[in-house]
C-alpha cells in the first residue's frame, strides 16, 4: 500500500510539471510576435511531442511489465521441475 502511495505521489508532480510546462508553451506561443498561421503549427508540433512522450512511456512500462511476467512464469516453471525432482528422489 505504501508503495502506492508513492508512486500516486510522483504521478502526480510529474503531471503537475507538465501542465506547467505546456501552460508556459501555450503562453509563449500566444504572446509571440508572429502570425496566427504559424502559432497554430507550433501548437500542433507541442500536441504531438506531447503525445509522443505518453505513447513512448507507456510502452515502456508495458514492455517492463510483459517481461517481469515472463520471468516470474519462468521461475515458477524452474521451482516446479525442481520440486518434482526432488519428490522423485525420495519415492
Amino acid at each position: 500500500m505504501r508503495n502506492h502511495s508513492e508512486n500516486s505521489l510522483i504521478i502526480q508532480f510529474n503531471l503537475i510539471g507538465g501542465l506547467i510546462a505546456l501552460g508556459m508553451l501555450g503562453a509563449s506561443i500566444a504572446l509571440a510576435p508572429i502570425p496566427l498561421a504559424l502559432k497554430g503549427f507550433w501548437a500542433i508540433g507541442v500536441l504531438m511531442l506531447s503525445l509522443s512522450l505518453v505513447n513512448f512511456v507507456k510502452y515502456r512500462i508495458e514492455d517492463r511489465i510483459r517481461d517481469d511476467r515472463i520471468q516470474r512464469i519462468e521461475e515458477a516453471r524452474n521451482e516446479k521441475i525442481l520440486e518434482d525432482f526432488v519428490t522423485e528422489k525420495r519415492a
